[in-house]
């Protein structure tokens, strides 16, 4: 079962924690690398947050930073936040200053708590931030802090009652910036109704997570994924949280088997690495029950090998920010499939739509719209995005390409706006780079467009080795020719050290095409 308690979970997400804390006071809410907390003492933490924030002048509908790594202040501070009656603005703490910049500017933050990586560029920018009042340093031990800087700590073990705020379901409870991979990063408005959605949503099927199970957060809590199906599941479901900052094959392997870690949640780079671990071989994994992937494509390869490594199959999902974010997972159906995203997850409704707005044929690919209670309220002082992504329906029209098989099973093709187009041709870098991983050589691969003076664009494909392995140019060109229509073949391939991926694992392709030294 999801929870102790015979009633729903409350609709508010701010009472989520009040509840559990009060089902099993004494279970083991948080572990991390500085000890435990239980739901009684994460409860009275973040009562404790919630009096500082309005003690600083906090009122509902503020709009709060959060700058923090995987730790326990950020669960404290998102709960302290929404008690408050104000929004969460989750920011990852590997963001540039200017990127920090923008979103602090563009939200009107009054407060950030900062963790130690992003304290002090911050402190430099506070001129350029008129809305930005309070800066709070958190998670920085006795190190200290520049003028003009509060400590979080003090804060909260100065703080008195907390006041008892009323708040809708139609209130905003999150402002998350999308990845930026394309242009300046937009706020996804994300009501409190519509986080207690994807919660319920998410706990279903094998990922129906109990007050037993032991769930790995490794990913940053910063991302709507980590902090919504993670972090907001367990709470509501009352699971206990392991949290790791920072990812390291070796150490997180240690983690799982030291804990008795139930459920991973994961990202495929996650998995790659702890392919290429020695140390997995050795691993006791025989408490993990589930494992799952989400936040960017999960390769067929890198599931069938994970499988044969452990006997644990990578249950992949799909979502997006404006979702809340989940939409469908393979834990959902009797089995996962390799290459799909598995099936709709409850009180979702999903469709395939081509150009003219028609439902496709099962079978071609379509974009993907969505519709349900999870479902966003728009971009942040952005009519006009949010004009483009919302239908007058309700649907979420999400910019993704994919097919359904005759069991309903969605298989994403790729973003329409990573489309290549050669000759008049559509090419999904996804189909192509799939072809690419199936050779044993390849590690990774990412497919981008390059202009190209007779076709319009070309297909430039770029591949890293796996460890020991030496990459055969002529080899994959071949298993392209083989595998490929003529104008999806990469005109050409280049082996690289590593790819760049953003926080949660997908590839920046813009980063890829300005590199190109061919483009």
């Amino acid at each position: 079962m999801a929870a102790d308690a015979s009633s729903p979970p409350p609709v508010d997400v701010a009472a989520r924690l009040r509840r559990t804390a009060a089902d099993a006071p004494d279970r083991t809410a948080v572990i991390w690398a500085g000890g435990t907390r239980t739901y009684r003492e994460l409860h009275e933490r973040a009562e404790a947050a919630c009096a500082a924030l309005v003690t600083l002048g906090v009122e509902p509908g503020d709009r709060v930073a959060l700058v923090l790594g995987t730790t326990p202040t950020f669960i404290e501070a998102v709960a302290g936040v929404l008690r408050a009656g104000a929004t969460v603005v989750p920011l990852l703490p590997g963001l540039a200053p200017d990127e920090l910049r923008h979103a602090l500017a563009d939200s009107g933050s009054t407060v950030a708590i900062v963790g130690p990586e992003r304290l002090d560029p911050l402190a430099g920018l506070r001129g350029e931030l008129p809305d930005l009042v309070h800066l709070i340093a958190a998670d920085r031990g006795d190190a200290p802090v520049p003028d003009g800087v509060r400590r979080w700590d003090e804060l909260v073990d100065a703080a008195g009652e907390p006041p008892r705020i009323a708040r809708g379901p139609d209130d905003l409870a999150a402002l998350v910036y999308t990845s930026g991979t394309t242009g300046r990063p937009r706020g996804a408005m994300l009501t409190r109704g519509n986080l207690a959605a994807n919660q319920d949503q998410s706990l279903a099927g094998r990922f129906e997570v109990g007050p037993d199970d032991v769930v790995l957060l490794v990913l940053p809590l910063a991302h709507i994924y980590s902090l919504n199906v993670g972090m907001g599941a367990c709470v509501t479901a009352g699971a206990t949280m392991v949290l790791v900052e920072r990812f390291d094959p070796e150490a997180t392997l240690r983690t799982v088997v030291d804990h008795g870690v139930t459920v991973i949640l994961g990202a495929p780079p996650m998995y790659v690495a702890w392919l290429e671990d020695p140390e997995l071989a050795a691993a006791d994994l025989a408490k993990v029950r589930l494992a799952v992937s989400g936040a960017a494509p999960l390769p067929a390869p890198v599931l069938e090998r994970f499988r044969e490594a452990t006997g644990i199959t990578i249950e992949e999902g799909y979502g997006l920010t404006e979702a809340s974010p989940s939409v469908t997972s393979n834990s959902m159906g009797p089995q996962a499939r390799p290459g799909s995203v598995g099936l709709p997850l409850p009180g979702i409704e999903l469709r395939l739509v081509g150009k003219e707005g028609e439902d496709v044929v099962r079978g071609d690919p379509g974009e993907v719209w969505v519709r349900g209670p999870n479902v966003f309220q728009g971009y942040w002082n952005d009519p006009d995005a949010t004009a483009t992504a919302l239908h007058p329906d309700g649907w979420l029209r999400t910019g993704d390409v994919a097919t359904e098989d005759g069991d309903g099973y969605l298989y994403l093709v790729d973003r329409k706006r990573d489309l290549i187009i050669v000759n008049g041709f559509n090419v999904y870098p996804r189909e192509v780079e799939r072809v690419l991983q199936d050779d044993p050589a390849v590690g990774q691969a990412a497919v981008v467009g390059a202009p190209h003076p007779l076709t319009g664009e070309t297909v430039v494909a770029f591949v890293v080795p796996r460890p020991g392995q030496e990459l055969d140019q002529a080899r994959l060109q071949a298993r392209c020719r083989e595998n490929l229509a003529r104008y999806k073949c990469p005109t050409r391939i280049e082996v690289a050290e590593t790819l760049p991926y953003t926080a949660t694992g997908k590839v920046r392709r813009r980063e890829l095409r300005d590199d190109d030294p061919g483009a």
